[in-house]
């Protein structure tokens, strides 16, 4: 008897998913699972989110993983809960405690008096547990091992930073609303303004609020994500781009534009342009300059 063929996959499974990813999961583990309820296997996140983190996920499904860093580049939010009184060697809640400090006397005044010094650009040393690249390793891999090397301080953008919420004690916590733009680490934003204080801090817990336009009020929770509702949830790479300018083209200029030629636009000179069908579908990112649609990446509109 001839084994049963494999179902073939959906052609209309493209698109980004907007996951509320639960505590205690990768965010590779997040993908897999999408990839088993989409039954496609390309399928890639748009930003790591740290495995005791919950919060927006963006998960790329079908020809729409090509637009994965477009998606991660956008600017993020977050809200975390800092201790005082402690520094691990994590720069969060999981790691070895490496001192610990009364923090008593902070008051919710300090704090709020202290913020304003970590908003717009300023320096952070990535954590040894995050994902930088350090002489063809990743620094998570190396603090596994148990090395620990120098970091050079980035510069990384705060655009909004709040306190919404503050208990006094030898631990106390607070609340930090943030929004900031790519590259930031608010374990070590939490380490640092421990350290401002005097008293040493950590990240107790992590949840991402916002990616660009999606938002965790409607992100679907995982474990509500199966093979039957999952196209539903699908967000349309052209919609998934929508802070970026829009310029729609009849079927001519599509064909222009999915063979690498320019065409004229009407838009002021933008570095990325998302260029759409009649259907609204997503056929190119493009640059405009000059009166002109630079395509540099070409979608087939039969699967955007």
């Amino acid at each position: 008897m001839a084994a049963a063929s494999k179902p073939k996959p959906d052609p209309r499974m493209v698109g980004v998913l907007n996951v509320d990813k639960p505590a205690g999961m990768t965010s590779h583990d997040v993908v897999y699972h999408i990839r088993r309820a989409a039954r496609v296997k390309q399928v890639g996140h748009a930003g790591t989110l740290d495995p005791d983190a919950t919060g927006v996920l963006l998960v790329c499904v079908g020809p729409a993983t090509r637009i994965a860093e477009y998606l991660a580049d956008q600017g993020k939010a977050y809200r975390a809960v800092i201790q005082l009184g402690s520094e691990t060697d994590t720069e969060d809640a999981s790691g070895q405690v490496l001192s610990q400090t009364d923090a008593s006397h902070i008051t919710r005044e300090d704090l709020e008096k202290l913020l304003p010094d970590f908003m717009g650009e300023i320096s952070q040393i990535p954590p040894m547990v995050s994902a930088v690249h350090h002489e063809g390793k990743r620094l998570y891999e190396l603090a596994r091992a148990g090395i620990t090397v120098e970091r050079e301080a980035r510069t990384i953008r705060i655009d909004s930073l709040a306190m919404s919420d503050f208990a006094p004690g030898p631990n106390a916590t607070a609340i930090l609303d943030v929004e900031c733009g790519k590259g930031t680490y608010i374990r070590t934003l939490c380490a640092d303004i421990g350290k401002a204080l005097g008293v040493g801090g950590h990240m107790a817990s992590l949840r991402r609020t916002a990616v660009g336009a999606f938002h965790a009020d409607s992100a679907a929770p995982l474990e509500t994500i199966t093979p039957e509702n999952v196209l539903s949830l699908l967000t349309p790479a052209s919609e998934a781009l929508r802070s970026f300018p829009m310029q729609s083209v009849d079927d001519a200029r599509r064909a222009d534009i999915l063979h690498g030629r320019t065409v004229p636009t009407e838009l002021a000179d933008t570095p990325i342009v998302r260029v759409v069908d009649a259907n609204q579908q997503l056929v190119a990112l493009a640059l405009a300059e000059a009166g002109a649609l630079r395509p540099f990446k070409v979608f087939s509109t039969e699967h955007s």
